[in-house]
């Protein structure tokens, strides 16, 4: 993570602006602090992505209160929501700095554009529907971009993937816990059981009728056991099985199966 951090700030000197990556089911906690302070006076745009995850009321909320201090859009590079609106707004970002060049003289040149945010986020998925190819590595696990790539936009934007950074400690625990619960970190780096205790108790205080309708109705599955019997994740003696329950719980979560729910 150092070593990234240290890379994208040499790097940022000779960028235009900025396309700074959060997940739309964590707006806030999806933020690394450490790219906040890094990007600090850079153009930005902020991408919400993943919205098709998110809990559309609490997203627009977030979309709203984000918008005042950078532009910020809903996408979801799953289904390609939005994706239509991010170069005409960095069209619109960079629009003075253009006419600009243009009155001193200067060609048209493009504009390059660096990708950043967590691991996991959906840069590389987010560029490959943006250039409308597989031109980026992606993968549904932290860690796939290992170092930085260019991919062209047609004559108009150069972007720039960078590997997902991390914060080296999480000040808030709860923060710790989102991010686990959306897949940005490891699985092997939390206790899957603990993980998926947590992400029940929060959906049964915010998203009871989400979770009513993905395991079954009276009473309303409230802890890993209910979970695990009724998705038949048992024994050869017919206990059911935490961890098994546990990962699929998370697996069904990270998947949307249980609904769209934002959880900052």
């Amino acid at each position: 993570m150092a070593k990234t951090g240290h890379k994208i700030t040499e790097q940022l000197s000779w960028m235009d602006a900025v396309l700074e990556l959060a997940d739309a089911r964590a707006p806030d906690s999806s933020r690394s602090p450490l790219l906040r302070e890094m990007l600090r006076g850079k153009p930005r745009l902020l991408i919400l992505n993943k919205a098709d995850l998110a809990d559309p009321g609490r997203l627009q909320a977030w979309t709203a209160g984000l918008g005042g201090e950078y532009p910020a859009l809903e996408t979801s590079a799953a289904t390609g929501q939005g994706i239509g609106r991010i170069a005409p707004a960095l069209d619109k970002l960079l629009c003075a700095r253009r006419e600009k060049d243009r009155a001193r003289g200067l060609r048209p040149k493009p504009w390059r554009i660096m990708v950043v945010g967590i691991p996991n986020i959906g840069k590389s998925s987010l560029i490959n529907r943006l250039t409308g190819g597989a031109q980026a590595k992606t993968g549904n696990k932290p860690g796939v971009t290992r170092g930085p790539q260019w991919i062209k936009l047609r004559d108009r934007l150069e972007l720039l993937d960078t590997p997902g950074i991390l914060w080296p400690k999480f000040e808030d625990e709860e923060t710790g816990r989102k991010l686990a619960a959306t897949g940005a970190i490891r699985d092997e780096v939390f206790d899957t059981e603990e993980l998926a205790e947590w992400l029940l108790r929060f959906l049964r205080r915010h998203y009871s009728d989400r979770l009513r309708a993905c395991y079954g109705g009276e009473p309303p599955a409230d802890s890993l056991d209910s979970v695990g019997r009724r998705r038949g994740c048992l024994t050869r003696g017919g206990e059911v099985d935490t961890l098994r329950t546990a990962q699929t719980l998370l697996k069904e979560f990270r998947a949307g199966k249980i609904g769209r729910v934002t959880l900052d």
